[in-house]
C-alpha cells in the first residue's frame, strides 16, 4: 500500500502499511549484513560489531525515510532521527511499537536497553583509546596543530596543555625529523611538568599537488613612512643600514633592510644625511638617527624605492675624499613572484620546472603568450580531460581544462577574486579528475619509521580509497599494539565517496579514527556543499563506533588575529558533535583552546550530537555499501 495514501486512512492500516515497509527495510538490513560475513571476520575483534552496525546503516540510508519519519512522528513513535550508533535495535523498537498499536503480537527481536547502551559505549571508548580520557564536563578532545616555532619554544607546548589541549598535531609536510624531535621533546616534558598526558598525532604530507617555482619578481625594497588621512608624515619609515659583508640584526622591527659596505657603515655617525636617486629618479634624503657597531637607524620622509647597486652618499664629508663618502647598496632578496589572473584569462599548466610567467602582450593588448606555472606532480596533468574544473590556492582561483596536449593542460580561468595572483607552491584540486596518485609518498615512506616509534596517532593525507588506507595499515601491522593509531583525513571528493570502504579496510586494526580537513574538502565539493558532506562524514562515522576529529579553520580569525567571528564561534560549537575539534596554528592559539574548551563545555550542557531528517544518503547510494561489502 503506497505509505502516503494509507497515512490518510484508518491508524490501524497506516501501521499495517508502516509495518510492511519498515520490516522490508530491516530486511535489507540484515541481507546486507550476512553477505559481508568475510569482510566482518576479517575486522579487527573489537570492530565486528561496529562494522555490522555500519552495514547494517548504509543499507537503511539507501532509502528516502522521510516519509516514514513523518507518518511514525503522527502516531507518537521514534522518527528513527538518532539511529547510527544502534540503528537495528531501533528499527526494532519502532516496528515493536507499531506491532502493539495494530494489535499485532510483538517480534521476538525487540530490543533491550543494553542494545542502545553499546553503540555509544564502543564510540566512547574507541575515542578514549585515541585520544586518552576526557576531561571533566567535556567529551570532546580538543587538538592544535604546532608551529614551526614550537620546536624552539618549550613555552608554547607547555601554554597549550595549561590552557586544555589534549592532542598535539606535527605536520609532516613541514621542517624536517630534527624539527620534530625537538618538539616532541617540548611535548613529554610539558607533559611531565603539567601533569597533564597529550596524544601526539603525527600527519604524513601525502602526495603534494601544489605550483611550481614561479620567476621572481625585481629585488627592491620598498621605503615608506607612514601618513594620516591628508597625506602627512605622522611616522617616518625607519631603516636598518647594515654590513653587507657582516650582517646584524635589530633589536626592534624595521621598515626596511638596506645592506651597504662594512666600511662605509663604520663612518657613519648620528646627524649624517644619505642622499641618493632612487629606482623612480627621485631624489631622497635619509638622516641618521642612531649608529652601532653591527649598523644604523636612518630615518625617511618619503618614500623611495630602493634597488641592488643605488648610490648612497653620505655627508658632511669630515674631510675624506669622494670615494670614501659614497657607497652601492648591496645584495637585495627579489621580490616573490607572483601571476596575475583575472576570468577569462588563459593559463597554461605545465609538466615542466621551468618558472612559472605572467601572460605577456603587445603594445596593444593582444595576447602574445599565455601567462605559464608548473605542477609538482606532472602524473597528475596526464588524468586531466577537457571539461573538467583546475581549482588552484583552496579555489580562490578557478578554471575549466579547455585542451590536453603534450603535458600541458590548458585552462581558461572562469572565477577570480580582484587582483588574483597565483604564486608558487599553492595547492591544485582537481575535483573531477580520477587521479591514481598513492597516498603514501616516497618521502612519507621514508618518515614512516620516525613517525611509527614516536606517534600516539598516524593521518593518512589525500586517501581516496581501501587500498590506500589498506597500504599504511599493513606497514603499521608488525608493530602490534605498539602501532599508532590510523586516522584517515577525509579531504578529497573521491576519498569522502569512498568513506564506507576506507572506515571497513581502518577497522582490521585495532584503533582508527577519521579527521574531516575540511578546507580541501570544501574546495573540492563545493562551499555550498561543505556543510552537507560533514553532516554525512559525521553520522556514518557514528555508525561505525569510530571517532572523528573536526578540523581546518576552527576559530582561526581568534587563533590568528585575537577576536573570533561569530560565523567562526558558531561553526566551533557545532564542532562539539565530533569526538575532537582541532585548532590550527596562530600568534593566539592559546586564547583559542581557552575559547574553545569554554564553548564545548557549555555545549555538552544542552546536546548531544544530532538529530536529522533522514532524506537518502549520498554515502548510501550509487552502490557504495555493495562496494564497502564486496
Amino acid at each position: 500500500m503506497e505509505l502516503r495514501a494509507a497515512a490518510k486512512g484508518e491508524p490501524l492500516a497506516t501501521c499495517e502499511a508502516l509495518i510492511a515497509q519498515l520490516s522490508a527495510i530491516r530486511d535489507d538490513m540484515i541481507r546486507a549484513a550476512e553477505g559481508s560475513a568475510d569482510l566482518l571476520a576479517g575486522l579487527h575483534p573489537r570492530h565486528r560489531a561496529s562494522g555490522r552496525n555500519l552495514l547494517h546503516y548504509l543499507a537503511f540510508r539507501r532509502h528516502d525515510l522521510r516519509p516514514l519519519q513523518e507518518a511514525l512522528s503522527r502516531l507518537g513513535l521514534s522518527s528513527l532521527g538518532r539511529a547510527e550508533a544502534h540503528v537495528l535495535a531501533s528499527v526494532d523498537a519502532v516496528l515493536g511499537g507499531l506491532h502493539r498499536i495494530a494489535g499485532r503480537p510483538v517480534p521476538p527481536e525487540a530490543p533491550t536497553a543494553s542494545d542502545f547502551e553499546e553503540g555509544p559505549r564502543r564510540l566512547r571508548a574507541n575515542a578514549e583509546a585515541l585520544f586518552g580520557p576526557p576531561r571533566p564536563e567535556r567529551g570532546t578532545r580538543i587538538m592544535v596543530t604546532l608551529p614551526g616555532d614550537a620546536a624552539a619554544d618549550c613555552t608554547l607546548v607547555y601554554d597549550l596543555l595549561r590552557a586544555g589541549t589534549d592532542c598535539v598535531r606535527v605536520n609532516c609536510a613541514h621542517d624536517d625529523p630534527a624539527a620534530w624531535g625537538r618538539m616532541i621533546g617540548h611535548l613529554r616534558r610539558a607533559e611531565e611538568a603539567t601533569g597533564r598526558p597529550c596524544r601526539l598525532l603525527m600527519d604524513l604530507a601525502g602526495p603534494k599537488l601544489r605550483t611550481g617555482p614561479v620567476t621572481p619578481g625585481p629585488a627592491v625594497v620598498r621605503v615608506r613612512p607612514e601618513r594620516d588621512a591628508l597625506g602627512r608624515v605622522v611616522r617616518p619609515a625607519r631603516v636598518w643600514l647594515t654590513g653587507a659583508e657582516a650582517p646584524g640584526r635589530p633589536f626592534t622591527p624595521a621598515d626596511a633592510t638596506v645592506p651597504v659596505p662594512d666600511a662605509w657603515l663604520a663612518a657613519l655617525a648620528v646627524g649624517d644625511r644619505i642622499r641618493f636617486t632612487d629606482a623612480r629618479g627621485a631624489k631622497r634624503t635619509w638622516r641618521v638617527v642612531d649608529a652601532a657597531p653591527d649598523g644604523c637607524w636612518a630615518e625617511a620622509q618619503k618614500t623611495a624605492y630602493v634597488v641592488p647597486g643605488t648610490r648612497l652618499r653620505r655627508s658632511p664629508g669630515r674631510g675624506d675624499g669622494e670615494k670614501k663618502r659614497a657607497a652601492a647598496v648591496g645584495a637585495l632578496p627579489a621580490r616573490e613572484g607572483a601571476v596575475p589572473l583575472g576570468r577569462g584569462d588563459l593559463l597554461v599548466l605545465t609538466a615542466s620546472e621551468e618558472p612559472g610567467r605572467p601572460a605577456t602582450a603587445d603594445a596593444r593588448g593582444a595576447l602574445l603568450r599565455p601567462a605559464t606555472v608548473g605542477c609538482t606532480l606532472p602524473a597528475a596533468l596526464a588524468a586531466v580531460r577537457p571539461g573538467e574544473r583546475v581549482l588552484f590556492d583552496d579555489g580562490r582561483i578557478g578554471g575549466v581544462a579547455e585542451r590536453v596536449e603534450g603535458g600541458r593542460v590548458l585552462v581558461r580561468v572562469t572565477h577570480a577574486g580582484e587582483r588574483a595572483k597565483l604564486r608558487a607552491d599553492q595547492g591544485i584540486n582537481l575535483p573531477d579528475t580520477a587521479l591514481r596518485l598513492p597516498a603514501l609518498t616516497a618521502d612519507d615512506l621514508r618518515d614512516l619509521p620516525f613517525v611509527a616509534e614516536r606517534a600516539d596517532l598516524v593521518a593518512l593525507s589525500f586517501a581516496s580509497g581501501a587500498d590506500d588506507v589498506r597500504q599504511l595499515r599493513e606497514r603499521l601491522a608488525p608493530l602490534g599494539e605498539r602501532a599508532p593509531a590510523l586516522v584517515v583525513k577525509v579531504e578529497t571528493k573521491r576519498g569522502f565517496e569512498a568513506l564506507p570502504a576506507m572506515l571497513l579496510e581502518a577497522m582490521r586494526g585495532p584503533r582508527c579514527g577519521v579527521m574531516i580537513a575540511r578546507g580541501d574538502l570544501a574546495v573540492e565539493c563545493g562551499f555550498e556543499r561543505l556543510a552537507e558532506v560533514q553532516e554525512e562524514v559525521l553520522w556514518v562515522c557514528e555508525a561505525a563506533h569510530v571517532p572523528v576529529v573536526w578540523a581546518t579553520q576552527v576559530l582561526e580569525s581568534l587563533a590568528k588575529g585575537g577576536l573570533p567571528s561569530r560565523a567562526e564561534v558558531t561553526d566551533a560549537a557545532v564542532g562539539h558533535r565530533a569526538e575532537c575539534v582541532m585548532l590550527n596554528k596562530g600568534p593566539h592559539v592559546v586564547e583559542a583552546v581557552q575559547a574553545l574548551d569554554d564553548i564545548l563545555r557549555r555545549m555538552q550542557a544542552h546536546q548531544r550530537k544530532k538529530s536529522a531528517r533522514l532524506r537518502a544518503l549520498h554515502l548510501a547510494s550509487g552502490g557504495a555499501g555493495e562496494r564497502a561489502g564486496a
